[in-house]
């Protein structure tokens, strides 16, 4: 595993060397580019990656704090480089909502750590669930959830245990290298990769290849902000690819046969933006070059002055994807793309939720537990029941889900009727199938309101209010709940998103949140991305959630027309007929 000890400028040697045709022209006041600007820190976040790599802290953490503890810890470590091994501190219990804004980080911080796994599509064999499942049992206090970049994210742990929890993980392929930072975070890779009898082209050669060369590379280690990567050749587009920094997207060109199209710049959060074809064909050993130039451009232009404005989709919207593919073509990769195809708008969910044929003959199984959340038992457990009926391993989705793979034919059933005793179901309702939800207040600083409870509260009401409508329902609702602004549920692209505040219903303020209506990515009757409409003064309580989804699905129910999707009735309903 790679670490550094000296910070990084952008590279001068030959392989920048190629001219690009269009120089971005100097701004009348810095924004930190360093090809434009130099590479003078323009706020303390850019200083201390420069006065210590970040990669560098790992040395620390194993040799200094695990062994002197908590207030060892140096200021700028703690609160920055961590993150480059995938530890964020996480929130002091009892902090309410209405204080998140208020308070500085060192008061709203517990001497516990939030640790985020990075699976990268990973098939994930029985060893590597069982070493999973152990981290939490005697590291986390049995925490452990799914999260919707498909990592496995721990609560509860303390620096002492690091270099353990690191020495477990080494075992069998895992790492917390960069799953955090400003820096290539953890990879969406297609759960039914090499295994679907529809797919495109296999993207594990890509993965694996990126990650070989990229992963822990110094010059990598110091971007603006972070740098997310989605890769499917699935034509369920199972990897969220429009909100990605850079999305390959499984294609078959015409004449050069399956491949990848690429998409840059897509990121939600307070500014929502949906990435953008540069339409261009990438091969297969093209891609981990083509996503090398891509976060290059990132490195090199990314905006730095102001974190607000840090993330690759700013630099996109002010260049355009013209000038970004002549970047990329004649200064980032000597040579031009060819242009390529579009991929066809998803026929099917991309959780994989159910039972499904393999190629081989085989059966991939996909289980949903109740909004992301599994614990060191349950993936222990499944651990036991992937070897008790022989099947192969289990990978993780983008949408809190786990896909079993390589399940005999003759023993299916016994892994459907083995997964419900875990918490995991083959065969759930509508609203436990769809729904997501972040972190929340539970644990993270950043959070206002609750959203695992919560969520998992109206799932469970809405399962018994709703069973006349969901009969007749034959597509997910998505429901996506998340406990601030930054969208890490990805409310802006649900069918219904739910952002959580504090919000004021007769004179008292209490946790609740914004509603966002008819959102989604390209998919079954949509062509295209679009994010979620919201409803003037439309804000529901947390306690009255259910009621809520409950009330604008039987509208829904009523009012629409044939195929009609819930996200198309919701941008014609008109807004009376939302609240």
């Amino acid at each position: 595993m790679t670490t550094q000890t000296t910070a990084t400028a952008p590279s001068t040697t030959s392989e920048n060397a190629a001219p690009a045709r269009v120089r971005p022209p100097r701004a009348t006041r810095p924004n930190g580019q360093w090809k434009v600007d130099g590479t003078t820190p323009l706020n303390h976040n850019e200083e201390f990656k420069q006065e210590a790599a970040p990669l560098g802290v790992r040395d620390r953490i194993e040799s200094v704090y695990a062994h002197q503890g908590f207030d060892s810890i140096a200021d700028d470590d703690l609160h920055g480089r961590f993150r480059w091994w995938g530890l964020y501190t996480q929130r002091k219990p009892g902090i309410d909502g209405g204080r998140t804004a208020t308070l500085e980080p060192h008061e709203l911080e517990d001497e516990y750590f939030m640790l985020r796994v990075r699976s990268d599509g990973q098939a994930l064999d029985p060893a590597a669930l069982r070493v999973l499942g152990g981290i939490s049992a005697d590291f986390g206090r049995g925490s452990a959830d799914i999260t919707d970049r498909q990592n496995i994210q721990y609560h509860w742990i303390e620096i002492e245990s690091m270099p353990e929890i690191w020495r477990r993980l080494d075992t069998v392929g895992l790492e917390t290298t960069t799953a955090c930072g400003d820096s290539p975070r953890g990879f969406l890779g297609s759960p039914v990769a090499g295994i679907a009898a529809d797919e495109i082209i296999d993207p594990t050669p890509v993965i694996h290849e990126i990650k070989r060369r990229y992963i822990g590379d110094p010059e990598l280690a110091n971007l603006p902000r972070k740098f997310k990567t989605a890769i499917t050749g699935h034509p369920s587009l199972d990897v969220v690819h429009e909100i990605n920094d850079i999305s390959l997207v499984g294609v078959v060109h015409p004449e050069l046969g399956p491949g990848y199209d690429l998409w840059v710049g897509g990121a939600l959060s307070t500014t929502p933006r949906l990435g953008e074809r540069l339409g261009v064909f990438v091969t297969e050993d093209q891609a981990p070059d083509v996503w090398h130039g891509v976060i290059r451009i990132f490195r090199d232009y990314g905006y730095r002055r102001l974190r607000n404005k840090a993330r690759l989709k700013f630099l996109l919207a002010d260049w355009g994807t013209e000038k970004f593919r002549e970047v990329l073509e004649g200064e980032y990769l000597g040579y031009a793309l060819p242009d390529g195809p579009a991929p066809a708008p998803a026929t099917r969910p991309g959780d994989h939720v159910g039972v499904h044929e393999q190629k081989d003959g085989r059966f991939y199984v996909g289980a949903a537990p109740v909004v992301g959340r599994v614990g060191g038992n349950t993936l222990t457990g499944l651990a036991d029941l992937i070897e008790k009926v022989g099947a192969d391993s289990a990978r993780l989705t983008a949408h809190q889900k786990v896909v079993v793979l390589g399940v005999p034919g003759d023993r299916v059933d016994e892994l459907v009727a083995g997964l419900e005793p875990l918490g995991l179901t083959a065969r759930p309702s509508l609203f436990r199938r769809s729904t997501i939800a972040c972190t929340g207040i539970e644990f993270c600083k950043l959070a206002i309101v609750d959203t695992k409870d919560t969520a998992a509260r109206v799932i469970g009401e809405l399962e018994e209010r709703l069973g006349d409508v969901t009969a007749r329902v034959d597509r997910p609702i998505e429901l996506n709940v998340n406990g601030c602004p930054n969208s890490c549920a990805r409310i802006q692209t649900a069918d219904i998103g739910l952002k959580g505040q504090i919000i004021t219903v007769d004179g008292e303020q209490m946790p609740g949140f914004q509603v966002h209506l008819g959102g989604g990515l390209v998919g079954e009757g949509r062509d295209a991305g679009e994010l979620g409409r919201t409803v003037r003064g439309l804000k529901v309580p947390a306690a009255e959630v259910g009621d809520y989804v409950e009330r604008v699905v039987r509208r829904y129910d009523a009012e629409h027309t044939g195929g009609e999707t819930f996200a198309q009735w919701a941008h014609r309903a008109d807004e009376e007929a939302l609240r």
